[in-house]
């Protein structure tokens, strides 16, 4: 249920007013002076690349695109930065109190005065507004950011200036070309005591710094792309490049600068050195005269785009067609994006904490490919690398509301399920064993050597795996799918799970030894339940998936899964974690792991009594736990809570996502725990999202459909919710919880408006 532990060892006029969009406050979210201090920056993406925020709107941040990662010799893989695009700087020109660079100022209420940044959840846009007082030179500044939905190769920043003198400014609009990072760590190689060593005689610590750097930023350091080629072009105002990530893929990055509209420069030059490629220029202002700027971008890599040449003619089009067609564009696919959406009526701060999630996760994952998401989305966060988080936390989520971008989900393991059989025939065994940490593009293991447990036994991730392709096919009907992509990967995780199981003659029953638990404090255990749960129904699924295709089927499956041992106290009547030989005494994030057993997609099968017991067992070692809440525990315990029938207790599950310190301002990042800064965790928003979508509804994918597995509740708070067009099969639905005259939640559902 967490990975931290083996990760830490091994003006008036001037003020904001709505947007012209008129957007409902639900998908607002503001930062003022007051988050200065406590800023966490927010993510602009549309799941090919993606940028962090900064407080001033005018900063050159790190920026990312999918599966784009550095191999540098002896390290894991890691996410490469490409050069950052987001930043234009400015000079009043100011003579008199030195030579000040706006991104170089310190955040200050008296300087950045009436400062307000507004993310727009619905329109996928950030916009920033201060007046600058540059030692008595004051500017009324405006910007505007987006990652364009529409054009996915495109973004741009829009500068608008409003000086209150006369007088020369100067403006910067660079490529920021990231320097290696160092030092660097040989993760692939190190043990969890030598890394700790090396950290050290670094002078670094594995501990948080406030407000927004993680606990293992020492680790979790971004890749290199290596610049190969640069130019720019004065006269033309663009620039464009050529680079390559430490011995990875080739990628292309270009920018086009628009001038206001009758300012001729009095200096335009191309600024280069190792760090920075620019276009630099000077300008006569005069005051109260409004000057707006805009930086297009283009970004492109090997196997998504072309070079240099092909981004800067994108450009230099999204130039000529000017920035309010490019952002209509951008805010109409947004639009339709949210014809998907889950509407709250009775709870303001609830609605916006889950437009937020879907925010966060449509900005993370594309549609029509075949590219996963990382636990932490487009940034470093867990070095970008691919968990069963792809599986069992993201793809539920997106599955009934965006199934397109579900589907690039488990498409990944289809595309690499070569890499996975042959981690598997390199353990003597069948079928394909996946890791537990997959590199996005690859497939390949890469989990730190300090952790090597965890990817040979955290093995239930294929199980996870097998899962989502039959949940994906039972969402979709989409037969053609089933024959082409998901029966390949269930089939050879079925024939993984039955040779890694082993007999026991004595007891008559198979058993899977030597894993780590879901709980992993628990890192070699046997038979741990959720393993062992999860690879019996993989192997079940796999017999259903050759009955639907006419294929056949091994019969060493159903032996293997008729007779898979599942822990049962006997005494007590209720499910235990593992094995009963292993005492479950470790004070762990995770508590007990029985409550991952109601996961939606898992969902094992059980009589009221014993699904009572279960969750009453493992509420005290849960509440009890002296550790960090981590933010993944909270959806499988309300949707646990929904199961029984118990609203309150549901709605209070969920409502700690909000009450927990998991969920940052001032742009609701979702961090893994109060602590440890891992933000961007969409994982998390994952689950919060699938304890509506199936826990307050009650519905689950089977193969009658979406049916109604369990009644549904509604927390306290709420009036009623809806999620808007549900895609089933072809099919779109509105589906309604409300309160009917009884006061019982009630759950209808009618024939969407509109198509695809």
């Amino acid at each position: 249920m967490t990975r931290c532990l083996p990760w830490l060892l091994a003006c008036a006029a001037f003020a904001l007013s709505a947007p012209a969009s008129a957007t409902d406050p639900g998908f607002l979210l503001t930062a003022t002076a007051r988050d200065f201090s406590s800023y966490f920056p927010t993510q602009l993406g549309n799941g090919y690349f993606a940028t962090l925020s900064g407080p001033r709107g005018t900063e050159g941040n790190l920026s990312y695109m999918v599966a784009f990662m550095d191999y540098a010799k002896g390290d894991i893989s890691r996410p490469a930065a490409v050069p950052g695009w987001s930043g234009i700087d400015y000079s009043t020109g100011h003579s008199a109190a030195g030579h000040f660079w706006l991104n170089q100022v310190a955040l200050d209420p008296l300087v950045f005065r009436d400062y307000r940044q507004v993310l727009d959840l619905h329109d996928g846009t950030l916009t920033t507004r201060y007046r600058y007082d540059d030692h008595g030179r004051a500017t009324q500044v405006q910007v505007t950011s987006l990652v364009s939905q529409a054009s996915p190769h495109l973004a741009v920043t829009q500068l608008s200036i409003t000086p209150e003198f006369d007088g020369q400014v100067e403006l910067s609009f660079p490529l920021d070309l990231w320097a290696p990072h160092q030092p660097r760590f040989d993760l692939a190689e190190l043990t969890g005591e030598q890394m700790q060593e090396a950290v050290a005689a670094n002078n670094l610590t594995l501990k948080a710094i406030p407000p927004a750097t993680p606990d293992r930023a020492a680790l979790w350091y971004h890749g290199d792309t290596r610049v190969l080629d640069g130019h720019g072009d004065a006269q033309a105002r663009t620039l464009s490049l050529d680079g390559r990530a430490e011995q990875g893929l080739a990628m292309a990055e270009a920018i086009a600068v628009a001038l206001p509209e009758g300012l001729v420069p009095n200096d335009a030059r191309i600024y280069r050195s190792p760090w920075r490629l620019s276009l630099e220029l000077k300008a006569t202002v005069r005051k109260g005269h409004t000057y707006t700027f805009a930086k297009f971008v283009a970004l492109s890599r090997e196997g998504w785009g072309g070079d240099a040449k092909a981004d800067l003619a994108l450009v230099r089009k999204a130039r000529e067609d000017g920035f309010a067609r490019l952002r209509e564009a951008h805010v109409a696919a947004w639009q339709k994006l949210w014809r998907s959406d889950i509407r709250i009526e009775g709870d303001p701060e609830a609605q916006r904490m889950v437009h937020s999630d879907l925010y966060y996760l449509l900005s993370n994952v594309t549609p029509g490919t075949a590219w996963p998401s990382g636990a932490c989305g487009l940034t470093p966060g867990y070095a970008g690398h691919v968990f069963w988080d792809n599986d069992t936390w993201l793809f539920p989520a997106l599955l009934l509301l965006h199934p397109e971008r579900a589907r690039s989900l488990v498409d990944f393991r289809s595309r690499t399920l070569p890499a996975a059989q042959a981690r598997a025939r390199e353990r003597g065994l069948r079928g394909a064993m996946y890791p537990w940490e997959s590199d996005p593009l690859r497939g390949t293991e890469q989990t730190p050597h300090a952790a090597y447990v965890l990817g040979e036994r955290e093995i239930h991730v294929n199980a996870d795996v097998a899962i989502a392709q039959w949940q994906y096919w039972l969402a979709s009907g989409d037969k053609a799918w089933l024959r082409d992509h998901g029966w390949p990967v269930m089939r050879a995780v079925a024939d993984f799970w039955a040779s890694r199981a082993t007999w026991i003659p004595e007891r008559r029953r198979y058993e899977i030894l030597h894993v780590t638990s879901v709980d992993e404090d628990y890192n070699d255990v046997p038979n741990d339940t959720f393993t062992n749960v999860s690879a019996r129904k993989a192997l079940q699924l796999a017999t259903q998936a050759a009955i639907v295709l006419g294929e056949p089927a091994d019969p060493h499956w159903a032996e293997v899964a008729g007779k898979l041992y599942i822990p049962l106290d006997a005494k007590t009547g209720h499910h235990l974690d593992f094995d009963p030989s292993v005492p479950h005494d470790i004070d762990s994030w995770g508590g007990s792991s029985l409550p991952m057993l109601v996961l939606p997609t898992l969902d094992l099968p059980m009589d009221p009594g014993l699904r009572r017991r279960d969750y009453d067992y493992a509420m005290a070692p849960i509440t009890q736990s002296h550790r960090d809440p981590n933010s993944m525990g909270l959806a499988p315990m309300a949707i646990y809570a929904a199961t029984l029938g118990d609203a309150a207790a549901a709605g209070a599950w969920f409502e700690r996502n909000r009450t927990a310190g998991v969920l940052q301002p001032p742009f609701n990042v979702r961090t893994e725990t109060p602590n440890n800064n891992t933000g961007y965790f969409v994982t998390a928003a994952g689950g919060l999202l699938q304890t509506i979508e199936y826990g307050f509804t009650g519905l689950r994918l089977q193969s009658g459909g979406l049916v109604q597995a369990y009644a549904p509740v509604l927390p306290p708070a709420w009036q009623s919710f809806t999620m808007t067009h549900v895609a089933l099969r072809g099919a779109y639905y509105d589906i309604t919880v409300s309160r009917g005259r009884d006061g019982r939640a009630v759950l209808t559902r009618r024939p969407a408006e509109g198509t695809p």
